[in-house]
């Protein structure tokens, strides 16, 4: 059996096609949506997600900027950053691209973001928003991978999602989202990680498999029940080699899996992109 292949650029497209008609709305009554990025240090991966969104920022009709902070800068040079990204009114929208180097406390300067313009929905405040299942942005990879389930076609409504890794960028604010109550969601959901001493135990078990670690080929065809979905949500760098926590030989017994590449990242950049235009949207409403 070979699996289906979920590739996220479709996915993307759609929340792009919507993105850039809301945005073309707004430009009618002069309004433009702006999307900040903060990037500390000069990791090259880093560096390419954030000219990804800057890129997508333009093909889609919004307005972009852009803070470098050196690596040894200090903390208060990035504390700096986000209060003059807060103070903009022409940023709806921003994000410190994560991790950040040693020396650098990324959570102290999440905390100081105004949450109202919080594009990647990290915030405390918008991630107590997902808990309570009230309306605010929401983290965007745990979104676009909700995204690519729904359009193709895979249900987890009542159905095991066993997600491998606990990190509050992904697996964490993803259990939350596809456990919550609504369309795409209502999944039975365990979450395990790496102190978990038989890891196989538990997927096995699972209907939807979603890798959420950052350590490369962590999921082989071993762990993994025939017929099951396979997301590989958690990517490593090798030098300029991108490495998914799914091993691509899992293909062989999944019925459907995200492909080595182009698979979850363009839906991420997507998201973030919706959750800057809601965060204008909000903003013409005050």
């Amino acid at each position: 059996m070979a699996a289906q292949l979920m590739p996220g650029q479709p996915v993307a497209d759609e929340v792009l096609a919507a993105v850039a008609e809301r945005v073309g709305e707004m430009a009618a009554v002069g309004v433009t949506p702006g999307l900040g990025t903060i990037l500390v240090g000069d990791d090259g991966p880093s560096a390419s997600y954030v000219s990804r969104k800057h890129e997508a920022c333009e093909a889609n009709g919004l307005r972009s900027f852009h803070a470098e902070i050196p690596a040894d800068a200090g903390q208060d040079a990035l504390m700096a950053a986000v209060a003059e990204f807060n103070a903009n009114p022409e940023i709806d929208g921003y994000l410190i691209q994560h991790p950040v180097p040693d020396g650098f406390d990324f959570n102290t300067a999440l905390g100081a973001m105004d949450p109202a313009k919080d594009a990647d929905g990290l915030h405390p405040t918008n991630l107590g928003k997902l808990v309570l299942q009230e309306d605010g942005p929401v983290p965007c990879t745990p979104a676009g991978i909700q995204a690519m389930l729904v359009h193709y076609g895979i249900e987890v409504a009542g159905r095991h999602v066993v997600i491998v890794g606990r990190g509050p960028t992904l697996g964490r604010p993803l259990a939350l989202l596809l456990s919550n109550k609504g369309a795409g969601a209502d999944a039975a959901v365990t979450v395990v990680h790496s102190r978990v001493p038989d890891l196989a135990a538990y997927t096995k078990r699972a209907d939807v498999l979603i890798g959420a670690v950052g350590q490369p080929n962590l999921i082989t065809p071993e762990m993994v029940r025939p017929g099951a979905v396979v997301v590989s949500g958690g990517i490593t760098w090798e030098g300029r080699k991108l490495l998914p926590d799914v091993d691509e030989s899992v293909g062989e017994v999944a019925s459907w899996i995200t492909p080595r590449l182009g698979g979850v990242g363009p839906t991420t950049v997507a998201m973030l992109l919706r959750n800057t235009v809601a965060a204008a949207e909000r903003r013409m409403r005050r």
